[in-house]
């Protein structure tokens, strides 16, 4: 029952902290400060009321659409605000209250906005990555799962190694692609980290191949990485350490 309760307040606080990401996912690409001006409705420029801003809620009373201009509204809002609640459940229910909690939270979220700024634009800010490495770093020195030499080799050798696959690829991945991984190293070391990097190249060759024989691809047609990354991440944030016992580590 505590943990039920536990979950169920991680998850409404999550899907209230996922309005924010959505926030981020909008304005970091371009910019813009973060906290302000207010939300506001992207294509009239009303600024939304608190009935407005209910997560998930609100984009089902209104059916998608903004209730000034009558615009539909991306169905991004709801699912991320839906995803991020279900991952602080899920960390929740795995961690409890304790600071490894606090650890994957801040990885998580950061995940869903670097995922979210590179299906939208293609890029991956620096304002999320750079801070993120640092952020990670620092957290290892009070987490009870990744030492701050784990963290500091998993800044190294993640993202070295995906500089690598970038040089090698001649222009295949991307600056931020590089910078994402080396976060992912801050935040679960080296070994997580790079069984973080090898899911998310697997689920990325695997849409890769069914896009191409459905026809929805083209051979060589550039697609964003870091969605793969990040869910790679979020898989390695549960089963990890797991996967890596099974080899022995």
């Amino acid at each position: 029952m505590v943990m039920a309760h536990l979950a169920a307040i991680a998850s409404s606080a999550g899907a209230v902290l996922g309005s924010f990401l959505n926030v981020c996912i909008h304005r970091l690409p371009s910019g813009q400060s973060i906290v302000w001006p207010p939300s506001s409705c992207t294509s009239c420029g009303t600024r939304l009321k608190a009935g407005d801003l209910v997560p998930v809620l609100s984009y089902l009373v209104l059916r998608g659409r903004c209730r000034y201009c009558g615009v539909h509204i991306s169905i991004q809002y709801p699912i991320v605000e839906l995803a991020t609640g279900i991952l602080y459940a899920a960390i929740a229910c795995v961690h409890g209250p304790s600071l490894a909690a606090l650890h994957c939270i801040v990885l998580g979220s950061l995940l869903i906005v670097a995922a979210g700024t590179d299906i939208n634009t293609g890029l991956i800010p620096d304002r999320v990555t750079l801070p993120g490495i640092v952020i990670g770093f620092i957290l290892s020195f009070f987490s009870p799962e990744v030492t701050p030499a784990q963290s500091a080799m998993g800044i190294l050798i993640c993202g070295g190694l995906l500089y690598l696959l970038a040089v090698a690829s001649r222009g295949g991945m991307g600056g931020g692609d590089i910078k994402l991984m080396a976060m992912m190293g801050a935040f679960l070391g080296w070994a997580q980290g790079l069984v973080a990097l090898f899911i998310g190249a697997l689920l990325g060759s695997i849409v890769g191949i069914v896009g191409i024989a459905a026809g929805r691809l083209k051979r060589g047609q550039p697609m964003p990485f870091g969605p793969y990354l990040a869910a790679g991440g979020v898989i390695s944030i549960f089963v990890g350490r797991f996967l890596l016992s099974l080899l022995g580590f």
